[in-house]
């Protein structure tokens, strides 16, 4: 995959590399131009839509899908430039990046409901996992909330709803469409939570390096494995 898709990657890690130092004041007076992130962010997921188009010409439900996700992600992108100067940026934004984990969710379902009968201790398992993520979620920020409280639990439920749909395409795609998504919708559940805790309960530090490199590397792994997903001919449980 790596090999395929050099040129790509060499781009984004790039990118990459430079939204990262973005999220350091100091560090992007010593190499960058100041406000570049301006123009650097919004092109984590142009990139990658542009990717996405070349290859699969947005062709079948799915891809159009995880297209649609990623022009929210784009949008979503956009209103956090602006959130530090306008409280209902963050609002927006979080109704764009909600928007775009309901369409991976719904692409997802796509590859499941192939064939709902199989598999089902592995979609039993993810329900205990992220059901128990969502509630230690909201109850570890719930004193801090304030208004944000609704808005915050139906987001979880929408990330997890989004996490169980990637753990229930097993045994029904390719292996490596599979582990890609898997550990796109991970690492999303990590970069949303992370942006909780230092937006709602104490700011640290290297907050915005953990967000943003777990973003990416999400939004980068979800598009890949919508690029190398081949449907298996056949969908059986093997006991």
């Amino acid at each position: 995959m790596l090999k395929k898709h050099q040129g790509f990657n060499f781009g984004f890690a790039l990118l990459f590399i430079t939204q990262l130092i973005t999220e350091s004041d100091t560090l992007t007076e010593l190499f960058l131009i100041p406000n570049v992130h301006y123009f650097i962010k919004p092109l984590i997921t142009l990139s990658l839509f542009g990717l996405l188009l070349f290859h699969t010409g947005l062709r079948g439900r799915f891809s159009k899908r995880i297209g649609i996700g990623l022009v929210f992600g784009l949008v979503g992108d956009i209103f956090l430039l602006f959130d530090n100067h306008n409280e209902q940026f963050f609002i927006y934004g979080l109704v764009a990046f909600l928007m775009g984990h309901i369409s991976y969710m719904s692409a997802f379902y796509l590859d499941y409901k192939i064939n709902k009968g199989v598999y089902k201790k592995h979609s039993k398992n993810a329900i205990i996992a992220y059901g128990f993520f969502s509630v230690l979620f909201c109850a570890g920020l719930w004193t801090y909330l304030g208004p944000m409280k609704i808005p915050v639990i139906i987001y979880a439920s929408a990330i997890s709803a989004m996490g169980v749909m990637a753990v229930n395409r097993f045994g029904r795609v390719n292996s490596l469409s599979y582990d890609l998504i898997f550990y796109g919708s991970l690492l999303f559940v990590l970069s949303d939570s992370v942006l909780a805790i230092d937006r709602f309960v104490h700011g640290f530090k290297l907050s915005g390096v953990i967000v943003m490199a777990s973003y990416m590397a999400a939004q980068y792994l979800i598009t890949m494995g919508n690029i190398e997903r081949k449907m298996k001919k056949k969908v059986e449980e093997i006991i």
